[in-house]
Formats: structure tokens, C-alpha cells, sequence
């Protein structure tokens, strides 16, 4: 059963990482309060939708593990601050999506305190466990490391106990086994809590490809048909994004019970494009993925990003350089799906692994101690020598944040751009290898798409086919259409061009 579509499909989504956005209460840490009191500047950025990162207590600083799925971790705040935070979102036509751990807990969770007492406890099935020997002889003692986990021994040992325990990411964090009915009432009760007592407005969904074991994958859509069964049974328009962070082919069968799953192949595809400064058949490939995406969901939503909080910034990836900067973001929020702004990329955050250090403080002004400034880590990639925080870039035309800012006022005002479902992209016949040129369909103002990747100054003349779209409605350098329908496009610069409307007179 396809999932179904929410009432509500937000056109532009923002990622925060929580513990880095804005500090309420003055302990450096970002906290609930403190994304209460920035909801009119998303508001105004035009955000529709904010996925935050964890929520609920954990032992680590990123709180991807868990320990009580029922509660607010006690830095960010209380339940009561959350349901405040629900609430004056809804206000402002936001939705909030909270990220749900179902792939594993902390080892300080209850769950694996009482399974970790022994083969005889009740909970010990709520757990991956196999003796050394049965390891060896199903030859998974040892894994391959992947893009989402470089965990190479996931078999982890207790003192004294006969069995090892399964934990794909870390020691500190033993996957769960959804062989387990109990596990999987539990599961039940929980996000029922969430989407019916609460009134949360969806999932994002991590590690969705790991629910099973590799040697029992197989498994993986069965859970996610089980997942959205009970969804769909708590509240029918809940929204579910998923993390798949693997190639479109293993990707698209997981949107059988999913509403969204990340596009990672074409952030990375973005990146790369943004990088050489050469287009690699971009279009085409995303042509190929739609097919791919529609057969298991005519109605499959493309979650769409540049970065993540588990990848380089965009800002690093293309070395601080403000044009690239800019090009990159015109990319993503001028392509079909659903664009996911990973906090701070609107002012052009930098930052690259180890993991803390793509998850630094926001930058929201000139003052080292402005009280919203999180500093629970010192910045080593995004400070006010390199960045221009939001209260300088938000007075400039020309910045980064203005950038977006038209962007995505463009994306929800332009019916072609803002289209989410069956997307409406249709490849322009090659101009140039440095050019990526694309028409977003539309029954009354289709628009076309170009977008210089070099430093070059390129003058190019559109195909006959397209030639009557000469209606500039945006570019990056202010650009302008040269006589005999040429246009020139400046060092890593876009245009949007719509057809120009006649008058027929009697």
C-alpha cells in the first residue's frame, strides 16, 4: 500500500541540527526555545517544513541514540516547550518532522540493560546476539565500510557474556531486532505517541537500508510496510522521509512505503558538477532515477539536498568560493522535489569531517556573545573571519543568504518550480559542456533553466525550439538578453527565463 500524501506537501524544507542552531538559556547549547524564537526569521527565509535532528535523551552529543523515545532530551528542553514549539510553528504554516531512531538504541537504553543480563531475559530479542562460533561460520564477523558507516568489526562483546551483540554503528549503539513482535508493539506505542498524542507532522527516518542485517536485508521492506501500516492507522497525511544512502537503484523500492526518500546520488552528483565546472548528462540521470522512483510510487516525493549533518558542508566542498556557493544552491532549488536546506547553508557555512565540525554554531551576528550563538564547540571552519553571519548578509543584496532568500520566495511563487509530484523537467539540447540548460513543464509558464558551471563568460544562442523564452525572470550577475536572441551568462551564473507573453488584438 502506497503511503498517502499529506494534505500539506512543503515546497522548501530546513534541517537543524539542534544542539548548534540557537541557545535560549544561555549554557551554549542550542536548545527548543531558542528555534521558538527564530521561527519568524524561517518564516520569512521561507521555510515550510523543519526536520530536527534528535530530540529525545541520549548519552552522546548528537543524540542519535537514544534512551528514551518518549522524552525531550533535558538540554533541548521539556515536552511542554516542544508542544510550544508545535504550536507556534503550526502558526507560521510549518510543519516539524522529528528524526526517529528505529534502527538501534543506546546501550544505556532499558532495552539492552535488562537483554544484556543474559540469553533467558525477555528482552535479549529485541537484540542481534550470535555465539563467536555462529559469527565464523556465517562468515559476518567482518563488513565492508560504506558511505553511512565505517564500523568494520559491528560484533561487539560483554564481559562474561557467551554471545556478542550486533551494532552496525558503534558499540554504543546494538541494532534492533525486528523479528521481535514485543519490539515491534513497542515500536507501535511509540509512534503513536508521537503522530496521535503529540501531533507531530512526520518522520524523517534514519538508517532505513539497515533495519535488517545485510545477511538478512531481504527483510528491510516488509518492516517498512509494517512502519507505514502504522502510520497510516495513527494518522493518515503523516509524512515519512527516509534515509537511503545508497545508489537509486537500491533506493527506489524503499518508496513503496515511504512518502520521500534523500536523493544522495544527485547531491553528490551536484557537488562534482559544482567542482569540475562540467555537466555529467545531469538531466538524464535524474530522467532515469524518476523511472525507477515511479514503478514502486506514481507519487514517490525526490528529497533533494546539497549536505547533510553527515557530509562536508557545500561551502567547503567548493573551497568558500562565493559564485560556486551561489551556483550550487541555484542547482538544487531550481530541480524538481522537495530541496532540504541544511542549516546555515543559507549563509554559506563551511565545515568538513570529523563530524562536529559540520555541525557548528550558527553564525547570527557581529557579537561573539550574542546570547542566541551556541558554543558547546569552537568553531573551526565557520567563524566571523570567514563567514559573514546572517545580521551582515541579510543587509546585502549580493550575499549568500539574499541569494536563497529570492530563490526560494521564487520557488513558491512560480508554478513550474514549485511542483513536487511527477516532475516536470525536460532536457534542452546540449549547448555547451560547461552549460546545464533544463525546462521545468507547466501547463501555462514553463520556465527554462541555464546555468553557466565555468569561470567563462559564456554568449550562447538557445535552439530554435526554445527561442521563445526570452522573458528574463531571474540571474545571479543581473544579466540581460543580448540582441538576435542571445544571451550571456557571466562566471558561474543562472538565468531563469520564462516564454513572453503576446497580446492578440481583435
Amino acid at each position: 500500500m502506497h503511503p498517502n500524501l499529506p494534505k500539506f506537501i512543503p515546497r522548501v524544507c530546513y534541517e537543524i541540527f539542534v544542539r548548534s542552531f540557537c541557545d535560549s538559556n544561555g549554557d551554549g547549547i542550542g536548545d527548543l526555545n531558542g528555534i521558538i524564537s527564530k521561527l519568524d526569521y524561517l518564516a520569512d527565509l521561507g521555510i515550510e517544513a523543519i526536520w530536527l535532528t534528535p530530540i529525545h535523551p541520549a548519552p552522546s552529543y548528537h543524540k542519535y541514540d537514544p534512551v528514551d523515545y518518549y522524552g525531550i532530551e533535558p538540554e533541548f528542553g521539556t515536552m511542554e516547550i516542544f508542544k510550544k514549539l508545535l504550536s507556534e510553528a503550526h502558526q507560521r504554516n510549518i510543519v516539524i518532522y522529528i528524526d526517529l531512531i528505529v534502527n538501534h538504541t543506546s546501550t544505556y537504553h532499558p532495552w539492552f540493560a535488562q537483554a544484556s543480563k543474559g540469553p533467558e531475559n525477555p528482552f535479549r530479542h529485541f537484540y542481534w546476539w550470535l555465539s563467536p562460533e555462529k559469527i565464523e561460520e556465517l562468515g559476518i564477523a567482518e563488513r565492508q565500510t560504506s558511505d553511512d558507516s565505517d564500523e568494520v568489526y559491528p560484533w561487539h562483546e560483554i564481559p562474561g557474556d557467551i554471545e556478542k551483540y550486533y551494532g552496525l554503528f558503534w558499540k554504543g549503539m546494538p541494532d534492533l531486532n525486528y523479528d521481535s513482535e514485543p519490539l515491534r508493539k513497542e515500536l507501535t506505542k511509540i509512534i503513536t505517541f508521537w503522530l496521535e498524542e503529540i501531533g507531530i507532522d512526520g518522520f524523517r527516518l534514519d538508517a532505513a537500508r539497515h533495519i535488517y542485517p545485510i545477511w538478512e536485508k531481504e527483510k528491510n521492506n516488509g518492516f517498512w510496510e509494517y512502519f507505514n501500516d502504522v502510520v497510516r492507522k495513527a494518522k493518515p497525511d503523516a509524512y515519512t522521509v527516509a534515509e537511503v544512502w545508497a545508489e537509486t537503484w537500491e533506493v527506489a523500492p524503499y518508496l513503496e512505503n515511504l512518502n520521500a526518500t534523500f536523493h544522495f546520488d544527485l547531491s553528490f552528483a551536484l557537488q562534482r558538477i559544482v567542482i569540475q565546472e562540467k555537466d555529467e548528462n545531469l538531466v538524464q540521470q535524474l530522467l532515469a532515477s524518476y523511472s525507477q522512483f515511479e514503478v514502486f510510487n506514481p507519487d514517490f516525493i525526490d528529497a533533494i539536498m546539497l549536505t547533510n549533518h553527515d557530509q562536508d558542508r557545500i561551502g567547503s566542498v567548493v573551497g568558500n568560493h562565493i559564485g560556486k556557493i551561489k551556483l550550487a544552491a541555484t542547482l538544487l532549488l531550481t530541480l524538481p522535489g522537495q530541496p532540504y536546506i541544511y542549516y546555515g547553508e543559507e549563509i554559506g557555512m563551511l565545515g568538513t569531517k570529523p563530524d562536529p565540525y559540520i555541525r557548528e554554531p550558527f553564525l547570527w551576528s557581529e557579537n561573539e556573545k550574542d546570547p542566541g550563538k551556541t558554543n558547546w564547540l569552537e568553531a573551526q571552519f565557520s567563524t566571523l573571519k570567514t563567514i559573514e553571519p546572517l545580521s551582515v548578509q541579510s543587509q546585502d543584496p549580493d550575499s549568500v543568504y539574499s541569494h536563497y532568500k529570492k530563490l526560494i520566495d521564487l520557488r513558491k511563487n512560480i508554478g513550474a518550480l514549485g511542483q513536487i509530484l511527477k516532475p516536470n523537467l525536460q532536457e534542452v539540447e546540449s549547448l555547451d559542456t560547461e552549460i546545464i540548460a533544463y525546462v521545468r513543464t507547466h501547463e501555462s509558464e514553463p520556465i527554462l533553466i541555464i546555468h553557466n558551471l565555468s569561470y567563462e563568460v559564456k554568449n550562447i544562442r538557445l535552439p530554435e525550439s526554445r527561442a521563445n523564452f526570452n522573458d528574463l525572470l531571474f540571474s545571479t550577475n543581473k544579466s540581460s538578453i543580448l540582441e538576435n536572441g542571445e544571451l550571456q551568462l557571466t562566471s558561474y551564473e543562472s538565468l531563469i527565463l520564462k516564454e513572453k507573453s503576446t497580446l492578440v488584438s481583435d
